[in-house]
């Protein structure tokens, strides 16, 4: 009941939460987040310009300020939350209202857009097929960080890493390229080149699977192998024993965000899953690219709407509103370009802040409205990283707070709109259009045991390789970004980082503080100094305070996602 790959079975058991044993997946551990939950102080109170309210006060409050502005001027920005379907019931009210709504991704936006071009849908891998492997690349993701009940099933497994850090997971490989940040594409162009020049192809599948093969084979070959290895600067024999590790047998991709926090994301993404069709390794037993999948596939969502007007997510101006509803998101920390960010929320009229705790966003908010807990409320799960679907029902009776389902419905009848289903018919249309039973338990119909084992979905069903790259970004001076997840918050939730992490060759002293900046602004850090960077890299994790006062308000190139990582940063003893 996290925005987070393993959505853990959770068991709620004298005040305590606790894995579910059984489950499949989670097997009865949970994260260090989930275990931090229940002591995570939490906003009891609504809130109105500073002094506490009543629930109902604060929702007299709401209505008339709804009431007084135009609906064109009024922002809805929703984060992701949790990720249980019932928090997308206020899209309901907002679109009979009128408001404007948000397209696009602060997360992983690019990639999926990149994967659709190549393969028409987005579909994981599931542990089960992972386990199945010979080989597993892990690819810009920690898995020990952001997906820890996925290592029992690769553990044993012959590990290849590529990441800029050496992370935990990278320290127990066979084999780490620590390549240059941004140059995931160009390593998967090298990649294809050698792949091509040793006849690794797998020609039987090409002509039955794919298109435009030969267009593709010229378009890496029009990358020189002297200028491929300057961008990736790697190990030329980190690269070569990879490949040898991974041909003639079954290899698993699994891909993270950090590969596509760049205008190229989308390109990132294609040409990875291009290197593996290649290969020929889609639709076979153990064998794929696996990124974060789509967890409504397949399934009706009766909150989505079509005839409501979208703005960018990454580059919204807030400030161009009479009126912001913020829900289970912190945009003043979490988006990019926070200056930009946070001058746009102090101009904007009337900002409402609807979430669990308190943070950057809801200080500079004029109204603060309690959401209630995933315990304190009906709702469900679908999973962005295996195929079961958790029914999630209401386990704690609380006063505080409010659910986004009564919050909606309770809108919709002071708006004198049509009333609301009930929480369980919503929940229970949602289960009926998409999931059957396995060993007992709820799964999504759209997860396959073998992904594309029947083709693609692009309109001639085969595979469509990348054969163009767009890239524009010319290196300036300074130090690669990156903005990984910690292993103790979850973006700005729970226990968030205070540090710069710094190689040993920037000469700093740990414990000093230095004054980080870029084109967008700066931010002061305390030091921690990390042997396992690159000499041209920092690292800031995801939701420490002030990380995003240095990142830019960019749009991929597909996708509307928020690019974080493309910018270079100046470095200033204090």
């Amino acid at each position: 009941p996290l925005d987070c790959y393993d959505a853990c079975s959770v068991i709620y058991e004298d005040g305590k939460l606790k894995g579910e044993p059984e489950h499949p997946i989670t097997r009865g551990s949970l994260c260090p987040n989930l275990n931090a939950f229940l002591k995570t102080p939490r906003i009891e109170m609504p809130i109105f310009r500073g002094d506490a309210i009543t629930m109902e006060e604060a929702l007299e409050i709401l209505t008339q300020k709804l009431e007084e502005c135009d609906p064109a001027k009024t922002l809805f920005f929703q984060g992701s939350g949790n990720f249980g379907k019932m928090q997308d019931v206020t899209r309901l009210f907002f679109g009979r209202y009128g408001a404007t709504f948000t397209g696009g991704s602060l997360c992983d936006g690019a990639g999926a857009a990149g994967i659709e071009e190549g393969r028409g849908k987005n579909m994981i891998m599931t542990p089960e097929q992972i386990a199945k492997s010979d080989v597993v690349v892990v690819w810009g993701r920690n898995l020990t960080v952001t997906n820890s009940h996925l290592w029992p099933y690769i553990k044993d497994k012959i590990l290849i890493v590529i990441d800029p850090v050496k992370t935990e997971i990278a320290k127990r490989a066979h084999i780490h390229i620590q390549l240059k940040p941004r140059s995931d594409i160009y390593l998967a162009l090298l990649f294809i080149r050698f792949a091509y020049i040793e006849q690794m192809e797998d020609e039987a599948y090409i002509e039955a699977y794919t298109e435009d093969f030969s267009y593709f084979i010229d378009f890496a070959r029009s990358y020189g192998m002297k200028k491929l290895m300057a961008l990736v600067d790697a190990s030329i024999d980190d690269i070569m024993t990879a490949l040898a590790l991974i041909e003639k047998q079954k290899v698993a991709f699994l891909v993270g965000v950090g590969v596509q926090k760049y205008t190229i994301g989308d390109a990132v993404l294609r040409a990875i899953d291009s290197f593996a069709a290649m290969l020929g390794l889609f639709g076979k037993e153990g064998c794929g690219v696996s990124y974060l999948g789509e967890s409504g596939l397949g399934f009706s969502d009766p909150f989505a709407l079509s005839n409501v007007k979208r703005i960018p997510k990454p580059t919204v101006n807030f400030g161009a509103f009479d009126l912001a509803f913020i829900q289970g998101a912190n945009p003043a920390a979490q988006m990019p370009d926070s200056n930009r960010v946070i001058e746009g929320l102090k101009r904007c009229g009337f900002s409402v802040y609807f979430g669990l705790y308190e943070n950057e966003t809801s200080e500079l908010a004029d109204l603060v409205i309690p959401a209630k807990t995933f315990l304190e409320k009906e709702d469900l799960r679908l999973s962005y990283g295996h195929e079961f679907v958790e029914d999630m029902p209401k386990l704690i009776e609380s006063d505080t707070g409010i659910s986004e389902y009564d919050l909606a419905d309770n809108l919709c009848r002071r708006f004198g709109y049509e009333p609301l289903l009930s929480e369980r018919e919503y929940i229970d249309r949602i289960i009926a259009s998409n999931t059957t039973l396995k060993e007992g338990r709820l799964i999504s119909k759209s997860y396959e045991e073998i992904p594309y084992q029947d083709g693609f979905d692009t309109d001639d069903e085969a595979f469509l390789f990348i054969d163009t790259l767009d890239d524009s970004w010319k290196e300036e001076a300074g130090y690669h970004l990156i903005t990984c997840k910690s292993r103790h918050s979850l973006n700005s939730q729970f226990e968030r980082q205070r540090y710069v992490w710094l190689p040993e060759s920037a000469g700093v002293e740990e414990g000093s503080f230095v004054r980080l900046s870029s084109p967008y602004g700066s931010a002061e850090f305390c030091v921690k100094i990390c042997k396992d960077l690159r000499d041209d890299t920092i690292l800031i994790y995801s939701g420490t305070s002030g990380v995003n006062r240095l990142t830019p308000s960019l749009l991929s190139n597909e996708g509307d996602s928020a690019v974080y990582q493309e910018v270079k940063i100046q470095l200033e003893k204090i």
